[in-house]
């Protein structure tokens, strides 16, 4: 396994639970990649952990998010709804750092015997007809009967064997930060969605009373070297795009403590290769969008789950890696599309729900794909 962040710990620990050998290799010297940045888990991300046996350690780390509010840019609410499967306090969305989700995981991955090596950055992939050989930047090599290339949207593993597929500009920039002042009025369980006129704003507390936001912008990639902006600078590019409207967002961001972080909104194309050989693609490796629907965590965690359940049940990794694809790539181009078309505002969505980009409860196909015990061949796959 390339790449100890949320897909691959989490393919492990379901390759693992399918009685399979696996080792990961992770090129950060420890968990804190991206510790800055935060992201909630969807209620089917929390299905799928739930069917690794790894729910409960999330749900320690995370707070759930129950209700979804909307605003519009006078600060009115305009709409209040259930959010996901919010009766089942497993199943429920969770709001967590990212450093700490991939600090669970791997904790988890280990404490179940899975050998986790940090440091280890891919140089080359050798895929030959019996085996497949890893060699790393330290002169180190892993051979295996399969490799999984799951080092998210900047895949070594996706260059290495596809050089001509790379990520591109998804239409927004995206901002996120932490506001531990008093936190604005507002339910408590909720995320706040809010219509501002430049800009998309949401924002959810904790229970320790800091409310963590983030905005979605438009504007032209950022320059070379926009990752290392001051937070001083951030917040001065930001604010003027929120204070022409009546909601709670502009005084979050200027009152922000600690770092405000910035990143471009990016896409993989539609009909990536996910396989050849002995070597796979899952999570953001092969089907990265737009953070707009907010689904990204959750569709690696789909995938780690349907992955091992194919490798489990079928007789050879060719035909285990067709039939992943077949169950995985509707869903997750699906959501490609609708991501991409809320980030460059070409899909006007009807209602709360969509313009948050959530999809709804998931459905019996999806239910089936997850179900631990339901073999894929019992689960039609979803059409293209």
């Amino acid at each position: 396994m390339i790449g100890g962040g949320i897909a691959g710990t989490a393919t492990a620990l379901g390759l693992c639970k399918a009685g399979l050998d696996v080792t990961v290799f992770e090129a950060h010297p420890d968990t804190a990649e991206d510790i800055g940045a935060f992201l909630t888990l969807a209620s089917n991300g929390m299905r799928a952990l739930a069917e690794l046996d790894a729910a409960h350690p999330v749900t320690a780390v995370g707070f759930p998010l129950t209700s979804l509010r909307l605003l519009d840019s006078e600060g009115t609410e305009v709409a209040h709804q259930p959010l996901g499967e919010a009766g089942d306090p497993v199943l429920r969305y969770r709001c967590l750092r990212r450093g700490r989700l991939n600090a669970v995981l791997q904790g988890e991955a280990v404490r179940r015997g899975v050998p986790l090596r940090h440091g280890a950055r891919l140089v080359s992939v050798a895929d030959g007809p019996d085996a497949v050989t890893a060699r790393f930047a330290d002169g180190t090599t892993a051979t295996g009967d399969l490799l999984v290339g799951a080092d998210g949207l900047n895949s070594t593993v996706r260059r290495l064997l596809r050089p001509g597929v790379r990520p591109r500009y998804a239409g927004q920039r995206v901002y996120y930060g932490y506001t531990g002042t008093a936190p604005p009025p507002g339910p408590q369980g909720a995320i706040t969605m809010v219509r501002c006129s430049a800009a998309a704003f949401g924002y959810a507390v904790s229970p320790a009373g800091e409310t963590y936001w983030f905005a979605r912008t438009g504007g032209d990639p950022l320059p070379a070297g926009a990752g290392a902006v001051p937070s001083a600078a951030l917040r001065a590019r930001l604010l003027p795009l929120l204070r022409g409207d009546a909601t709670p967002a502009a005084g979050l961001v200027a009152a922000a403590d600690g770092q405000i972080m910035v990143t471009d909104a990016t896409e993989l194309p539609l009909g990536t290769a996910w396989h050849t050989g002995r070597v796979l693609l899952v999570g953001d490796a092969a089907h990265a969008a737009s953070p707009a629907t907010g689904q990204g965590a959750s569709m690696a965690l789909e995938d780690a789950v349907v992955l091992a359940k194919a490798l489990r049940d079928l007789p050879d990794p060719q035909t285990a890696f067709a039939v992943y694809e077949r169950h995985r790539r509707p869903r997750a181009e699906h959501n490609i599309t609708v991501s991409g078309g809320l980030s460059r505002g070409t899909r006007t969505p009807s209602g709360p729900a969509p313009a948050m980009g959530r999809p709804a409860g998931p459905d019996a196909r999806l239910l089936r794909q997850l179900a631990w015990n339901t073999p894929l061949s019992a689960v039609p796959p979803e059409p293209h």
